[in-house]
């Protein structure tokens, strides 16, 4: 991948949505290489090419820490995020439409940033999170300001069972009347995961409704676990 390229990530779009509607996610295994993850990785620990660094136990958020790029992204992370958004829009689109929003999200995810300035949000969003033993992310939604397209995607870039323990990423999704149903999300390195920001429609007896999402990630027992979080929308 080279910056400023749109680049074929090989996603089944229609696997992936029907993922998406039937259990809250969908897993796209082996988008990045071992080598890329590690370049990733190795980023965290550079003083440089950040716009802040949040330590979670400050706010309430769990134990860890993650860093927010700042503008100009990696191109690596560049391309991801230009290139997974058409893909998810046009998902987006059939949600809005579900839930009666009858205008779609833009096909090109320069205009969606577009949308984001005139709403005053132009801080960067995707950022690197790294666990150690005994951190972990309490349960959230990452909105960020009025504009919040509602798809995001997450990359680990370690290796389970080698590089660390414990550490699995968790969704929890409260529905209408009902208990909360929990997804325990097994990834291997370089895989990604596609979820929802705040909520999803989900086919009901009376039609669509609203399924509100979190997400989080359990306690790391042992090792290291960093991953790549792409958020499509900025923020205020």
């Amino acid at each position: 991948m080279t910056n400023g390229q749109t680049v074929d990530l090989g996603v089944d779009w229609d696997i992936a949505r029907a993922a998406i509607d039937e259990v809250g996610h969908a897993v796209v295994p082996a988008v990045l290489s071992a080598g890329q993850c590690q370049a990733l990785a190795a980023l965290y620990d550079r003083p440089d090419g950040f716009r802040s660094t949040v330590v979670m136990a400050h706010h309430g958020f769990g134990r860890g820490e993650y860093r927010y790029f700042a503008y100009p992204l990696p191109g690596l992370v560049e391309d991801l995020r230009r290139s997974l958004y058409p893909g998810l829009a046009a998902i987006a689109t059939i949600w809005g439409r579900r839930l009666g929003r009858d205008d779609g999200w833009p096909a090109e995810h320069q205009e969606l940033l577009s949308l984001c300035r005139d709403a005053g949000q132009s801080r960067p969003t995707p950022l690197l999170l790294s666990y150690g033993v005994g951190d972990y992310n309490c349960l959230h939604q990452d909105l960020y300001g009025p504009v919040h397209f509602p798809l995001q995607a997450a990359i680990l870039l370690d290796a389970p069972g080698r590089d660390f323990t414990g550490g699995e990423f968790t969704l929890v999704q409260s529905r209408p009347r009902q208990q909360s149903c929990c997804e325990v999300v097994s990834l291997g390195q370089g895989d990604m995961v596609i979820f929802p920001v705040r909520e999803y429609p989900r086919a009901g007896r009376r039609g669509w409704y609203r399924a509100q999402m979190r997400h989080g990630v359990s306690r790391l027992l042992s090792g290291r676990r960093r991953v790549l979080g792409i958020i499509f929308h900025d923020a205020r």
